[in-house]
C-alpha cells in the first residue's frame, strides 16, 4: 500500500488558509489601496517572502508604478517606475506571462530600480512576477522576493501567485466598475447641475439672448425657488405660459403637477366647476364627482391665464384660496385644503381694471406679489433671427421638408416688421413659409403679405414726389368726373376747386370730359 505524504495535505490547508485570508482582506474595503497592504502582509506570513509589490499600469502615460508594497520604504516605492517592456516587471506586463528569476544576481535584465536589494546579498534572492489581468488586458503585476533555495522549484509559487493575482484582478474589476459607476453618477450629477443652472440663467423652453429677455431669465431664477405668487404680464403672444413653465420646472415643485387654466377659453357658467370641481348632482349634467384644477394641482403649480377675464363672483373664491388655501366644490359642503402655487397671467392692465371696478383690488394685490413683465417682440428684435431659426427647424422636421436657412432679404423683412402678434405671430409666419418653400430656403415672397416690403414684392415707387402727386391728382379728377357723369361743375365742387381750375387741371392731364358723359 502506497504511503501518503503528510506534508501535502498540510500544504493544501495552508494554501486554503492563505487564499481565505486574502479573500477576506479584499472584501474589507472598496478602495484598492486599503486592501492591498493587508494582502501583502498575509502573503508574507504564509510564503515567507522578503518583499512583495503590486504594480499598476497607467494606460494614459504607459508607466508602470508601485501601487502598494511590503518590505519597501516610501523612497524605494517611489523609485519603482518602469515603462512597458522595461525590466522584468515591464516584460511581464507587456507579455502577460509570468517570469521566474531563480537568482537575481545572474539576470542582467533585473534592474533593481527600487535599489532595495543593495542592502542584501543578491545571490540569496529569487524573484517571481505574475501578471494581473482584467479580461484579456494586463493591468499590472504581482511580484515577490523569496529566499534563494538551491534546486528549488518555483512552480508552486507561480501557481499560487497566479491565483492571488486573479483574486486581486477580480477586486480590481469590481472596484473599477464601482469607480466608473461613481464617476458616471458624478458626471451625471454635474451635468444635471449645469442643466439646472442653464435653465435658471436661460430656461430651455425660452429662446432669446437680448438684454430685455435676459432680465426675464434673472427674475425667473430669483422667484423659482420660492413659493411666491407670480403675476406674469405682457401682450398676447409673448410667451407668458412658457415663463410659467420655466418657473415651475425650476422650483422645488418641479416633480409635482403643472396645471393650466384659461379664464377666457370657457363659458363663465362652467369656469367655477373647472377650477373648484363639483359634486355629483350639483347641477344638470353633473353625473359624477369631478375634481377641479386646484385639486389636480395639489402640491404643484396652477397657471391661471387671462386672469383679468375672470368673472367677479369667482374672484372672491380665488382670493379665499390664496388666503386660506381651502375651498369647496360646487354643490358641496366639505372644505378641501390644498397646497398650490399660483402663477397668473394677463395681457390687461389690472390696475386699470381695478380703477374701473372690473377687478377686485384685494385680489390684485394678492396676485401682484411678484410681477414679471415679458417684453413684446418689437422690443427684443435681436432675438428674431434666433426664434425664426428655431421655428424653421421645428416645422421643417414636422413637415419633413429640408429647409436649411432663411434668406437675407427675408430676415430684413422680419426685422422691420412691428409684430403686433409677437412670438406667436412669428411662429405662424415661419410655419407658413416652411410649407411654401420649395428650394430649402425661406425667401421674402414666402412671408405673409403683411410683412411684404416694396422691394420684396416688386412694387417700389418710381419717379419723383411731384410725379406721384400728379398721378394721384389725375386719378382723383377722373374719379370725380366719372361720379358726376362728365359734369365738370359738379366734379369741381366735389373736389373743392373752381370750375376754372378744373378746366386747367383737365387740360394739363389731357382729360376729356365727354368720355364720362352717358
Amino acid at each position: 500500500m502506497a504511503k501518503t505524504n503528510p506534508e501535502k495535505p498540510r500544504e493544501k490547508v495552508e494554501e486554503l488558509s492563505l487564499l481565505f485570508d486574502i479573500s477576506r482582506a479584499l472584501g474589507q474595503s472598496i478602495e484598492l489601496k486599503d486592501v492591498v497592504g493587508p494582502v501583502l502582509r498575509v502573503m508574507a506570513e504564509h510564503l515567507g517572502m522578503l518583499r512583495g509589490t503590486l504594480t499598476i499600469l497607467n494606460r494614459e502615460t504607459g508607466e508602470i508604478s508601485i501601487e502598494e508594497a511590503y518590505g519597501l520604504s516610501a523612497e524605494e516605492r517611489e523609485r519603482g517606475r518602469y515603462k512597458v517592456g522595461e525590466g522584468i516587471t515591464g516584460k511581464v506586463v507587456e507579455s502577460g506571462k509570468p517570469a521566474i528569476i531563480p537568482k537575481i544576481s545572474d539576470e542582467p535584465s533585473f534592474l533593481d530600480r527600487t535599489q532595495a536589494r543593495k542592502k542584501s546579498n543578491k545571490d540569496d534572492i529569487s524573484f517571481v512576477c505574475v501578471p494581473i489581468k482584467v479580461g484579456r488586458e494586463t493591468v499590472g503585476a504581482l511580484s515577490v522576493d523569496l529566499v534563494f533555495v538551491e534546486k528549488g522549484s518555483f512552480d508552486n509559487h507561480v501557481r499560487l501567485l497566479s491565483i492571488i493575482a486573479s483574486l486581486i484582478a477580480q477586486a480590481v474589476r469590481v472596484r473599477q466598475s464601482a469607480q466608473e459607476a461613481v464617476e458616471k453618477l458624478q458626471e451625471e450629477n454635474e451635468r444635471l447641475h449645469e442643466e439646472l443652472k442653464d435653465r435658471f440663467i436661460q430656461p430651455s423652453n425660452i429662446i432669446g439672448n437680448s438684454q430685455s429677455i435676459r432680465q426675464v431669465y434673472e427674475l425667473i431664477e430669483k422667484v423659482s425657488k420660492s413659493n411666491a405668487t407670480v403675476l406674469v404680464l405682457g401682450e398676447s403672444g409673448v410667451g407668458k405660459e412658457l415663463v410659467a413653465h420655466a418657473i415651475h420646472y425650476g422650483s422645488l415643485r418641479a416633480n409635482k403637477p403643472f396645471i393650466t387654466f384659461n379664464c377666457a377659453a370657457l363659458p363663465q357658467d362652467i369656469v367655477e366647476s373647472e377650477l373648484f370641481g363639483h359634486e355629483k348632482g350639483a347641477f344638470t349634467g353633473a353625473a359624477a364627482l369631478r375634481k377641479g384644477r386646484f385639486e389636480r394641482a395639489d402640491g404643484g403649480t396652477l397657471f391661471i391665464d387671462e386672469v383679468g377675464d375672470m368673472p367677479p363672483a369667482l374672484q372672491v373664491k380665488l382670493l379665499r384660496v390664496l388666503q386660506e388655501k381651502e375651498f369647496e366644490r360646487v354643490g358641496g359642503s366639505e372644505t378641501i385644503s390644498v397646497d398650490v402655487r399660483i402663477i397668473a397671467a394677463t395681457n390687461h392692465r389690472l390696475d386699470e381694471l381695478v380703477a374701473q371696478g372690473r377687478f377686485r383690488a384685494d385680489l390684485y394685490y394678492r396676485l401682484n406679489v411678484f410681477p414679471l413683465f415679458v417684453p413684446p417682440l418689437r422690443e427684443r428684435r435681436t432675438d428674431i433671427p434666433m426664434l425664426a431659426d428655431a421655428f424653421i427647424e421645428k416645422y421643417a422636421a414636422m413637415n419633413k421638408k429640408p429647409v436649411k436657412r432663411i434668406s437675407t432679404p427675408a430676415i430684413d423683412m422680419l426685422m422691420k416688421y412691428h409684430w403686433p402678434g409677437n412670438v406667436r405671430e412669428l411662429e405662424n409666419c415661419m410655419e407658413r413659409a416652411v410649407i411654401l418653400s420649395t428650394d430649402g430656403v425661406i425667401h421674402g415672397y414666402h412671408l405673409p403679405p403683411t410683412l411684404q416690403t416694396a422691394e420684396a414684392s416688386g412694387t417700389v415707387q418710381r419717379g419723383t414726389l411731384q410725379s406721384a402727386l400728379d398721378a394721384m391728382e389725375k386719378e382723383m379728377i377722373s374719379e370725380a368726373l366719372k361720379t358726376s357723369k362728365g359734369n365738370s361743375a359738379r366734379a369741381a365742387r366735389a373736389l373743392g376747386m373752381t370750375e376754372r381750375m378744373m378746366g386747367i387741371r383737365a387740360k394739363k392731364y389731357n382729360i376729356d370730359f365727354r368720355r364720362f358723359r352717358v
